[in-house]
C-alpha cells in the first residue's frame, strides 16, 4: 500500500512538471520571452515618451514628432531595423514612471543623466551636453545673473520644471523652497515670467533659446552674462541621453554602439544641428556610467 501511494505521488509531481512547463512554453510562444528589441523589430515601430519640450522632444503643428533627442534616435532606430517612433506626451516629470509601467518602451525627451534616475532607469551613453539658462524682464532690474543671485534675494520667485534637474541644482545652492515655483513646462515657465507671478524662468540652454525665438517678446530677455552653477566645487554641465527600462540591456547596448558610429562620422553634429546645438554640444568620449561616476565624486 505504502509503496503504491508513493508511485501516485511521484505520477501527480510528474504531470504537474509538465503542465507547468507546457503553460511556460504557451506564454513564450505568446511573445512573453520576447526582448522590447525583437518586438519593436517584428512589430516595424517602437513607441516613445517625449515631453513636448523644444528643442528636445516635441509635436509640429502638423503633427509630427521630432527634436533633438527624436531625430537622433530616428536616425539609430532605423539602422536597427526599427521604421517608425509612435510618440505618447506625457509630462517631463512622468516619464519615468510612464516607461516603468510600459506605457512607451523607451524615452526620447532629451533627459539629463542623474544618479537618482539610474536607479530607476538605463540611460544610453550621452548624445548631447548643455548648461543652464534664465530668462528675466527686459534689462534684467534685480540684476539677476546666476542661481547664487536667486538665493540672496528672498523675495524672488523662480520658475522650474516638475522632474527637471534645474530644481535640485536650485536647492543646492540654497534657494528657498518658498522661491521654486514648479511648472509642468517650458511654456509654463515662460508664461509665468510674462505674467509676473516669477521673476525668473530657468532650463537648459538651447531649450531656454528655442521658445525665446518662437515667443519674440522683447519684454523678457536671456541673460547672456548667466554664471553656470558650482556645486561641491564642480561647475554643473549636464548630458543628456535617451532612456530604457531595467533590464532592456540589449536594446540599450545596441542603440549605443549606433550611436557610436553616428559620433564617428559626425553625422551626430549634422543631426543636432538645426536645433540649435554646436560643436561645443557634442558629449566627447563620455558614456552614461562616466556620468553617473562624475556627479558622485
Amino acid at each position: 500500500m505504502r509503496k503504491r501511494l508513493l508511485l501516485t505521488i511521484a505520477l501527480l509531481l510528474t504531470l504537474m512538471a509538465f503542465a507547468l512547463a507546457g503553460c511556460g512554453g504557451q506564454q513564450s510562444e505568446q511573445g512573453g520571452g520576447k526582448s522590447t528589441l525583437e518586438k519593436a523589430r517584428r512589430q516595424g515601430y517602437i513607441t516613445v515618451g517625449f515631453a513636448n519640450e523644444a528643442p528636445y522632444a516635441y509635436m509640429t503643428t502638423d503633427g509630427k514628432l521630432t527634436g533633438e533627442s527624436v531625430e537622433v534616435a530616428r536616425v539609430i532606430l532605423r539602422n536597427l531595423g526599427i521604421e517608425e517612433m509612435k510618440g505618447v506626451l506625457t509630462e517631463f516629470g512622468a516619464l519615468i514612471q510612464g516607461l516603468q509601467a510600459g506605457r512607451f518602451d523607451m524615452v526620447t525627451a532629451g533627459m539629463a543623466i542623474l544618479p537618482q534616475r539610474a536607479e530607476q532607469v538605463d540611460f544610453a551613453n550621452p548624445d548631447y551636453k548643455v548648461g543652464v539658462a534664465i530668462a528675466v524682464a527686459a534689462d534684467n532690474p534685480l540684476d539677476l545673473y546666476s542661481y547664487e543671485d536667486i538665493a540672496a534675494n528672498p523675495k524672488v520667485k523662480v520658475a522650474a520644471i516638475a522632474g527637471g534637474m534645474e530644481i535640485g541644482f536650485l536647492r543646492d545652492i540654497g534657494v528657498s523652497e518658498d522661491q521654486i515655483v514648479i511648472v509642468p513646462d517650458q511654456p509654463s515657465a515662460i508664461e509665468a515670467l510674462q505674467a509676473g507671478r516669477v521673476d525668473v524662468a530657468t532650463m537648459t540652454g538651447p531649450a531656454l533659446q528655442t521658445i525665446l525665438d518662437a515667443k519674440n517678446d522683447p519684454s523678457i530677455e536671456r541673460v547672456a552674462d548667466f554664471e553656470q552653477p558650482v556645486i561641491d566645487g564642480k561647475s554643473v554641465i549636464s548630458y543628456g541621453a535617451a532612456v530604457f527600462r531595467k533590464g532592456d540591456d540589449e536594446f540599450r547596448e545596441a542603440y549605443n554602439a549606433e550611436l557610436e558610429k553616428l559620433k564617428e562620422s559626425g553625422e551626430l553634429l549634422e543631426i543636432i544641428r538645426p536645433f540649435g546645438f554646436t560643436e561645443e554640444n557634442l558629449p566627447g568620449d563620455m558614456t552614461a556610467e562616466d556620468v553617473i561616476q562624475l556627479m558622485q565624486e
